[in-house]
């Protein structure tokens, strides 16, 4: 995810999109608070901090998170895997027919 972070963050992108929200008055003093204590701009610090949330969130929706006795599972349904049983023979079977594969 930190190359698609760097190019968002590229200075040679072209900013041609705009956004608009409305705000409260004490959500945006405190924006602009915010945005001068990290010495940024208002826009810098909202877009800024938009950017990570949607990463941030973007992430842990795409990161699969095991517990310990699962992760031990996993690994071993990995390493040993079970016989296949009569009907993934069967759907084998089909997948081989309508491709046209054989079953080496």
């Amino acid at each position: 995810m930190k190359s698609m972070q760097t190019s968002i963050n590229s200075p040679t992108k072209a900013r041609g999109s705009r956004l608009e929200a409305r705000i409260s008055n004490e959500q945006k003093a405190l924006f602009q608070q915010a945005a001068m204590l990290s010495t940024r701009t208002l826009s810098e610090f909202v877009v800024a901090s938009a950017q990570e949330a949607a990463i941030r969130i973007i992430e842990a929706h795409e990161t699969i998170r095991l517990e310990r006795e699962d992760q031990i599972r996993f690994v071993q349904a990995l390493l040993n895997p079970p016989e296949p049983n009569d009907r993934l023979h069967q759907a084998g079977m089909q997948y081989r027919t309508m491709t046209g594969t054989s079953g080496t």
